[in-house]
């Protein structure tokens, strides 16, 4: 059995949620509830859950604030952390970046099963949940950029600075990001999903397969139907159609 504590100011949400648990998981036990900040560390510290299912918005504060009075009062997170969130672009793009699971509101049963599933995969291997503090360190600081990224691979979870990542590279629905003085790390999702992540950091795709970051292109040639050479001699081809895009980002360098 897994044990879950639900963390909502919403006693509705979470009868709906323990509905759906005890149909979809009913290896998951709800052990207790809380519907604030004060409550949410009190069952956490008296309970320690494998799973907690937080809400963001809590009527005396937030669920950042339970995870950060939790960790003051007991030292860091030991749970699976799952947010419950209404479509707030600033909180989804935190979690992404930390490698953290969220359900939107109201919770899809397929997106809540893809949660459940990843849970049982995970919950009983050994994390330093280093990305829950990733989280906390952006959500305090407030910032609109990242210099972290938490990456999950079948080993466990891995902080990079977003600086480092020399390019990525699609196999699938495997992502293997190359990255500065470290060896190759693949993950288990798309090259879309981080493409989007990504944008502003100055990534461009440059075919079906390749993402790269700009700042490391060494150069760009136009025979053999044109590739970039990449500052660790990785020669990459270009879509036809990402040509002239790539041609005047590089004339606006």
């Amino acid at each position: 059995m897994i044990t879950a504590v639900l963390i909502d100011d919403d006693s509705n949400l979470r009868n709906g949620l323990r509905e759906l648990l005890a149909h979809y998981a009913p290896d998951f036990t709800i052990v207790g509830e809380a519907e604030d900040v004060a409550t949410g560390v009190e069952v956490m510290d008296k309970l320690k859950p494998q799973v907690v299912f937080l809400d963001i918005q809590l009527n005396d504060g937030t669920g950042f604030d339970v995870l950060e009075k939790s960790a003051a009062k007991n030292g860091k997170t030991t749970s699976h952390i799952v947010f419950i969130t209404a479509h707030e672009e600033y909180a989804i793009k935190a979690f992404r970046f930390s490698a953290l699971d969220f359900l939107l509101k109201p919770v899809d049963i397929d997106e809540l099963e893809i949660v459940i599933a990843k849970i049982r995969e995970t919950v009983d291997k050994k994390d330093n949940y280093a990305h829950i503090d990733l989280l906390l360190e952006n959500i305090r600081k407030k910032v609109d950029t990242y210099k972290r990224i938490a990456l999950t691979t079948a080993e466990g979870i891995h902080l990079f600075e977003v600086s480092d990542i020399i390019r990525c590279e699609s196999e699938d629905n495997y992502t293997t990001f190359y990255i500065k003085n470290n060896k190759p790390v693949v993950i288990s999702k798309t090259l879309k999903e981080y493409e989007e992540m990504l944008a502003e950091y100055g990534f461009e795709r440059i075919h079906q397969k390749h993402l790269i970051n700009l700042a490391y292109l060494k150069s760009y040639v136009k025979r053999d139907g044109g590739f970039v050479v990449m500052t660790d001699n990785t020669e990459l081809p270009i879509s036809p159609r990402k040509k002239e895009r790539l041609q005047e980002l590089i004339k606006a360098f």
